[in-house]
This record gives C-alpha cells, sequence and structure tokens, in this order.
C-alpha cells in the first residue's frame, strides 16, 4: 500500500469514527423529547420513566474506562465494530421493547454500545496519525459529541412529529450501524498492544462498583432541596461506598502494577500531576457542557419564546461549539495543548459572564451564546485528550477513558446544583418581583456560576502548566 492510499484509508476511517461517534451521542438527548410518550405507552410515571435516561448514563459510565482499556488491549478495530453493533442491537431490542422492563435493559445493551466509540475513535487518533494532524482530528470528533448531544432533543422532536411514532428513535440507529460495521471492516486498520498478560477481571469488577455507586449515588440528589439532599443516606451512602471502593482498587492496580500485570486503571498514571490536573479541568469541563441543557428553559422562561421553540434555539450554541472545537483542534497542533485550554477559559469567561450582565434580548442571547458556544467547543476533542494521553505510554485508551467518565461525573452532578437556582428563584417571586425577573436573577446566577467555573478551569490551567513544566524539565536532567 502505497502512502496516499494509506492516508486515504486513515481518513475514511476517521469519517467512520466521526459518524459513529454522532450516533451514540445523540442518542443520549434524542429520548428527552419522546420521554413523556414513552412513559405513557408504558403506563409508568415519570419517576420510573426517567430511568430510562438513568441506566444510558450509568451505563456508559462504567463501559467507557473499560472499553478504552480492552481497546489498547484487543484493539481499536475489533471494539470499534464490536460497540457499533452491540448499540444498533441495543437500538433494535429498544424499539421492540414490550414491556418497561425490557426497555430499561435494552437501554443497558444500547448504552454499553455507544459509551466507548469516542474513546475508541480518539485512541486511534493518538495512535495513527503525527502528532501535527492529532489535534484537528480530534477536534472533529469533539465537535460531533458536543453538536449531537446538544441538539438530540431537537432532533428527537423533529423525528415524533414526523413519524408519530417513539420507536423511530431508534430503529434510525440500525442502518447507520450496519454501515458503519461493513465499512469499517474493509475500511479501518487495526492497531492494538502485543500483550500476554491476564486481563484485570477482579480490577473491572471493583471499578464497575464503585463507577455505579458514585454516579447512583449523585442522581439521588434532589434539585429543589439540594442541601437537604446531600444529608440523605441514598446520596452520601452511595457515595461513600463508592469512595471506598475507588481506595481498594488503587491498593489492587498498586500492587497488579508492581507484580508486573496489566491493570485496568494503571497507578503510574494516577499519581502523575499532570494527570491529575487534566482530569480536574475534565470535571469542571463537564459542568459547563451541563448548563447547555437549559438553554430551552432560559429562552422559554426569560425570553419569552414559545415552548414548541424553545428547544431551537440551542442551534447557535451547537454550531459555535462545533466551530470551537475544529478551532481547538487547530490551536492545538499549532500552539499545544496548554495554550488552547487558556484560550477556551477566556473565551468561556466572557461568554458565560454577558448571560447575566447584558443579555435581555433575542440578539444579545445569540451573540452570547454564540461566544460561551465557542468557549465549550475549545475543550471538547483536542486539548485534554492530547495532554491525558502525553504519558500514557500504552495506556491511552485507558487514559481518555478515566477523563471521559470525569467529565460524565461532572456532567452529572451539575445540572443537580444548576436546578437549584431555578428553584430558588422561583421562590423569589413577591410583591415587588414579577416572574420575569425572578427568572432573570435565576438564569442569571446559572450561567454565572457557569462563568465562575471557567474561571477555575483557567486557574487549574496554570496549575497544570507549572507540573507539565517542572515534568519535562525532570524528563531533560540526565539520570544518574
Amino acid at each position: 500500500m502505497t502512502k496516499k492510499e494509506a492516508s486515504n484509508k486513515t481518513n475514511w476511517a476517521i469519517i467512520l469514527f466521526t459518524i459513529g461517534v454522532f450516533m451514540a451521542a445523540l442518542d443520549n438527548g434524542i429520548i428527552s423529547a419522546a420521554l413523556t410518550t414513552i412513559n405513557n405507552s408504558y403506563d409508568v410515571s415519570p419517576s420510573w420513566g426517567a430511568w430510562g435516561i438513568t441506566l444510558y448514563t450509568l451505563g456508559l459510565a462504567v463501559s467507557v474506562p473499560i472499553v478504552g482499556k480492552l481497546s489498547d488491549r484487543f484493539g481499536r478495530k475489533k471494539l470499534f465494530i464490536i460497540e457499533v453493533a452491540l448499540f444498533g442491537i441495543g437500538s433494535l431490542l429498544v424499539a421492540m421493547s414490550t414491556s418497561f422492563p425490557m426497555f430499561l435493559m435494552s437501554r443497558l445493551v444500547q448504552s454499553l454500545g455507544g459509551g466507548g466509540i469516542f474513546i475508541i475513535g480518539s485512541s486511534y487518533v493518538l495512535t495513527t496519525l503525527p502528532i501535527e494532524k492529532q489535534g484537528k482530528a480530534l477536534g472533529l470528533l469533539g465537535g460531533m459529541n458536543g453538536i449531537a448531544a446538544v441538539l438530540g432533543p431537537n432532533i428527537g422532536s423533529f423525528l415524533l412529529d414526523l413519524t408519530d411514532n417513539w420507536h423511530w428513535l431508534f430503529l434510525i440507529n440500525i442502518p447507520i450501524a450496519i454501515v458503519l460495521v461493513i465499512a469499517g471492516i474493509w475500511l479501518i486498520d487495526e492497531t492494538k498492544l502485543s500483550s500476554r498478560k491476564p486481563l484485570d477481571f477482579i480490577g473491572s469488577i471493583i471499578l464497575s462498583l464503585s463507577i455505579l455507586a458514585v454516579m447512583y449515588g449523585i442522581t439521588n440528589l434532589d434539585s429543589s432541596n439540594f442541601i437537604n439532599s446531600l444529608q440523605d443516606p441514598s446520596f452520601f451512602g452511595f457515595l461513600l461506598l463508592g469512595i471506598v471502593l475507588f481506595a481498594i482498587l488503587l491498593v489492587y492496580e498498586r500492587s497488579l502494577e508492581l507484580r508486573d500485570g496489566d491493570p485496568i486503571l494503571a497507578y503510574s498514571l494516577l499519581t502523575g500531576k499532570v494527570f491529575q490536573w487534566t482530569l480536574v479541568i475534565g470535571f469542571f469541563s463537564g459542568g459547563l457542557m451541563a448548563s447547555m441543557i437549559f438553554i430551552p428553559a432560559y429562552v422559554e422562561q426569560y425570553l419569552g419564546i414559545a415552548a414548541e421553540k424553545s428547544g431551537y434555539w440551542m442551534t447557535p450554541l451547537a454550531l459555535a461549539s462545533g466551530v470551537g472545537a475544529g478551532l481547538g483542534g487547530y490551536f492545538v497542533d499549532r500552539s499545544g495543548p496548554v495554550k488552547t485550554i487558556i484560550i477556551s477559559g477566556i473565551i468561556s469567561i466572557i461568554g458565560f459572564a454577558l448571560f447575566p450582565l447584558w443579555v435581555s434580548t433575542k440578539l444579545s442571547f445569540i451573540i452570547a451564546s454564540s461566544i460561551a458556544g465557542i468557549g465549550v467547543g475549545f475543550l471538547l476533542g483536542a486539548p485534554l485528550n492530547v495532554l491525558i494521553t502525553e504519558n500514557a505510554g500504552d495506556n491511552k485508551g485507558s487514559a481518555l477513558g478515566t477523563l471521559s467518565l470525569i467529565r460524565q461525573i461532572g456532567m452529572t452532578l451539575s445540572p443537580t446544583i444548576y436546578a437549584g437556582f431555578i428553584t430558588a428563584g422561583m421562590k423569589n417571586i413577591g410583591p415587588t418581583m414579577n416572574l420575569h425577573e425572578a427568572m432573570g436573577d435565576a438564569f442569571g446566577n446559572l450561567y454565572a456560576t457557569a462563568a465562575v467555573i471557567s474561571v477555575l478551569i483557567l486557574a487549574s490551567v496554570f496549575v497544570l502548566a507549572y507540573y507539565k513544566n517542572k515534568s519535562e524539565l525532570n524528563d531533560k536532567i540526565p539520570q544518574n
């Protein structure tokens, strides 16, 4: 195969990964448009119906770090095909579900298939492309991931209106999955490590239980009574259990690594300061992304947009985040990941600060949300993924999976905190404050918090830069 043919094949592989990422990310948001319809079809309450989203989130959280490790070990091509096939089978089972328990189990299968596609694609890029081209490719993957997540509810509403049948929201995945599997067999070259060490089953089980405990605890938080819910055993009990299990995991993984085993989560990675601070920024980036889901409520309650049209006002932010992801990849290739995150932090601060300080009209909203979208987009694909894998060696997939998990925790926790601002705003309505003013204050506080998170990202990246420079300096000092 000539160099040009190999390059063309790599480009086709990245296109397939991009389509897979878009398909998987779309499905977490697309269901929200039909949640009421699905609940009515199975005659279940909204609280039970919410488990269709909760189980998908839990499945994503558990599968991401494990799939990342498996892709390093058994091959990105093989794992991509398995993940896409599993996602397609899960989608078919969801559409064919004759009972609500079957629907929930099918959603879990679907999440186990969709959770690792972004990680596998990113790992493939970092393994096969030269460093000067990785940023653009990662920016493309990240942009599709962000755009799909934001536009999911809108696309769901459109398909529901077009077909008047919620089953088509999932059936549409099947032909896409079939094409991706067939094309993937022909167009993706296998990349994997040659490891004969036994798979870390014990570590995988402990890690899964730890993630489930933490994520389930977070889902038990009550946004309308946030402070009291922190004292609820259903929150802190599961959170504590997750932390204890993770501590046990660290001890076990360190022991396994010292015995020259192949841990599911390398202890040596977790002890690196650059790795740790990248995870901190990843957690905050999840908080920024979570603020986007309140855009429909913002334009409906504060700007007076009709409820049936409010979701379409996410479009400027979604498109801007895609542009930002592409720009972020470009800047990573040109200036490196640290400078790119600094640019992202500055743009995000400006964008989110405009919401409480300036936005009062539809035009000002479009400008502010576009700026905020570009800032968030910078973080979506390239800079954090490059940073987290710089010293990962043969554990790139595992490192990417850990970052994605931490971001998912931030995305799951933040909406509960943000919703508390809206609830508090409703309580402020009195004789001297109307609904419009109260909701303006509530959403203003919400996006002011997002601006503060951007400041924390900016502060964290300077600490990260210090440890990164220190690490690079130590690498240059000759060891005796």
